[in-house]
């Protein structure tokens, strides 16, 4: 008698097969003319409002493309709200403004449920997150709780209220806008909220001939204030809006080009196929795959503004520094040295070979 029988054979699995791949049908040409059209008529508006500023106002064309949501960051004054307001009123959606304060609570952004004693029921009132295009002003001075209800709004463009889940009007887009941490009465956002932001914008001081074209255009408007109502020009509406993105998706990636954007993110991790020496020592934590996605569709949506229906190295490298800063964690060593994101992000772009 065998001390251990043998067992019986385990059966072979039969392989599934792969679905084959079939290639995006290419734009046609009426399509991508109409895209470019609606691109100038959105930078006509800017050119209203804004003087310089040329890379923040194709981010926020970009991100708007791409379905997503950005982040804006600079010191006071530097018209953060003046952008994230014109490119909001260049869309005929909805619109809501939040001023984020420490006080600020999620049933002052979400909604809340309200006793109605004439019926003896509850209603709910939706709060101002309810809208296509909302400004966070200043969010990170909204406390912590506030901040896990605006991640819930933007991961599953949904909010809930006593139990309730309503769905949020697409599109939806955040604009937020943050002063830098060194400010007074500032709070780092948590890492997994920075994720949801596919853009992270740092504005700069304007040039003093950018500054004093600026003057002029106040002296000329009359009024130190944004009013939508003085713009001029066309107004894109809502199906316009859904075009675009559902045009930026059909456009073709290659393997190449989707392979460059995974060794990016991969060598923010450490690893790729040209790793950068000694950058474990800056990061302590590199970019997630969703930024591999987030350079995807930024390369899309930014092939589309420049009338392509392919996208090119180009495109994914024109926003790296804004999909990858704000997903980039230094050490403390790297930050007592002086060293900055951007730096990093410069370092890995010099060392991932461009397809």
């Amino acid at each position: 008698m065998a001390l251990f029988p043998p067992k019986n054979p385990v059966p072979t699995p039969t392989p599934v097969p792969m679905p084959a791949v079939t290639k995006p049908s290419t734009l046609p040409p009426e399509d991508i003319n109409r895209a470019k059209q609606l691109g100038t008529c959105i930078r006509a508006r800017f050119a209203q409002t804004l003087v310089g500023q040329d890379n923040l106002r194709e981010s926020l064309i970009t991100t708007l493309v791409a379905g997503g949501h950005i982040l804006i960051e600079s010191v006071p004054g530097l018209a953060k709200t003046t952008a994230a307001q014109t490119l909001a009123t260049s869309v005929s959606g909805s619109f809501k403004r939040v001023q984020c304060t420490p006080d600020l609570m999620p049933s002052d952004l979400v909604g809340t449920q309200v006793f109605d004693f004439a019926t003896q029921k509850f209603s709910t009132q939706i709060g101002p997150i309810h809208a296509n295009f909302v400004l966070l002003d200043e969010i990170n001075r909204s406390n912590a709780k506030t901040q896990s209800a605006m991640l819930e709004a933007m991961a599953e463009g949904a909010t809930t209220i006593g139990g309730q889940c309503i769905a949020l009007p697409k599109p939806f887009m955040v604009i937020a806008t943050q002063n830098p941490i060194e400010e007074e009465g500032t709070f780092n956002l948590p890492e997994a909220q920075m994720d949801r932001f596919m853009m992270k914008a740092v504005m700069t001081y304007p040039t003093a001939q950018e500054e004093q074209r600026m003057l002029t255009m106040l002296t000329h408007l009359g009024s130190d204030t944004f009013d939508s109502r003085t713009l001029t020009g066309d107004v894109v509406s809502i199906s316009d809006v859904e075009f675009l993105r559902a045009a930026a998706r059909r456009v073709h990636v290659s393997d190449a080009i989707m392979k460059y954007a995974v060794d990016i993110t991969a060598t923010s991790r450490g690893a790729g196929t040209k790793p950068v020496q000694g950058l474990s020592t800056l990061v302590r934590l590199g970019a997630s795959p969703r930024a591999s996605i987030a350079l995807t569709r930024i390369g899309q949506a930014n092939a589309l503004m420049q009338g392509r229906d392919y996208v090119i190295p180009e495109d994914v490298k024109a926003f790296t520094h804004e999909v990858l800063r704000h997903r980039i964690l230094l050490t403390f060593e790297a930050l007592a040295d002086g060293v900055t994101s951007d730096q990093v992000v410069d370092s890995i772009v010099q060392a991932v070979p461009v397809p």
